[in-house]
């Protein structure tokens, strides 16, 4: 397990430890609790855009706290285009496991022209078995490509839309989230291959709201998606996290996938969610991404991001 060491102002020095081989580093010794010298935070931006993933063990944060940690990798989003934020934050969601379970692979919000940077996640009750995290490197995961496959995907492009085929909502608050989750319709045209605009890595932007690849029918759309995603998820690509309450984990929503299986019963599971706005991914032939239905959702996400 590889580690380096950082100054953390007055606080002491703190730790960057890789937890996968490919992905995900826990931060030892810092206290996101407290004021964060700004050199620190480089560094953990640093970390952050080369591992991808960071994890924080044992932070007693409030939503005020993981508002400021999130605010110091930008200007943040509402909770969510549709569904409400947590009663009184307006750019708090909370991810709440009682019969709400997003049971599949995806990037953050990628049915707008402009998905998120970062994600955060803290966690208030987690199961005492199960309610994983579980976050994909899609940088590697390109890499892996043979290359006449990884110069096919360089050329593609996909509609990614909120509205598409979901599981049969099991409750009726789950059927409610559907309905709000879709109450407004979004479809917005990405690139396959994401150029990062900090690292320049390529990574496959894809993932559960890429429903349809341009100029394929839906059959073909979605073998290749399928084949493209399987990179994605192979094992040496991902890290699960194992959360415990009061952990809070940061990923690239740029270069990332995540997912929570939904192995843990009726058991209860509460996370909150903080967004930092991102800007428009752009292809490795400069082109950006385009919105094909829905607007630019300025409620959610700053147009200046645009």
């Amino acid at each position: 397990m590889s580690q380096s060491s950082r100054p953390q102002s007055s606080r002491g020095e703190f730790d960057i430890r890789q937890v996968g081989g490919r992905i995900g580093a826990e931060i030892l010794g810092v206290d996101l609790s407290a004021p964060l010298d700004p050199a620190v935070v480089n560094e953990i931006n640093a970390a952050l855009v080369a591992h991808k993933a960071l994890f924080f063990r044992d932070q007693s944060l409030d939503d005020a706290a993981q508002l400021r940690f999130a605010s110091l990798f930008g200007e943040l989003t509402t909770a969510h285009p549709t569904v409400p934020s947590a009663e009184g934050q307006p750019h708090v969601l909370a991810v709440d496991g009682d019969g709400v379970r997003s049971n599949r692979w995806h990037t953050d919000v990628t049915f707008l022209r402009t998905p998120p940077r970062v994600t955060t996640l803290r966690a208030l009750v987690v199961p005492p078995h199960g309610g994983n995290t579980l976050i994909a490197n899609s940088a590697t995961a390109y890499r892996d490509l043979p290359q006449p496959l990884r110069e096919l995907a360089d050329r593609l492009w996909a509609v990614h839309t909120n509205d598409h085929d979901y599981a049969e909502p099991r409750t009726e608050r789950a059927a409610e989230h559907r309905r709000q989750f879709v109450s407004r319709r979004y479809r917005t045209a990405h690139p396959v291959v994401r150029v990062h605009p900090e690292s320049g890595e390529r990574g496959l932007f894809i993932g559960g709201f890429a429903q349809r690849l341009v100029g394929f029918d839906a059959d073909d759309s979605r073998d290749l998606l399928r084949l493209l995603q399987g990179y994605v998820t192979r094992p040496e690509n991902v890290v699960r996290w194992s959360w415990a309450p009061g952990d809070l984990v940061a990923f690239d929503n740029r270069s990332t996938q995540h997912y929570a299986p939904d192995d843990y019963g009726a058991l209860p599971r509460l996370l909150h969610r903080v967004t930092v706005a991102g800007d428009v991914p752009v292809g490795v032939d400069g082109r950006r991404s385009r919105v094909v239905e829905g607007d630019a959702a300025e409620h959610y996400t700053p147009a200046s991001a645009a």
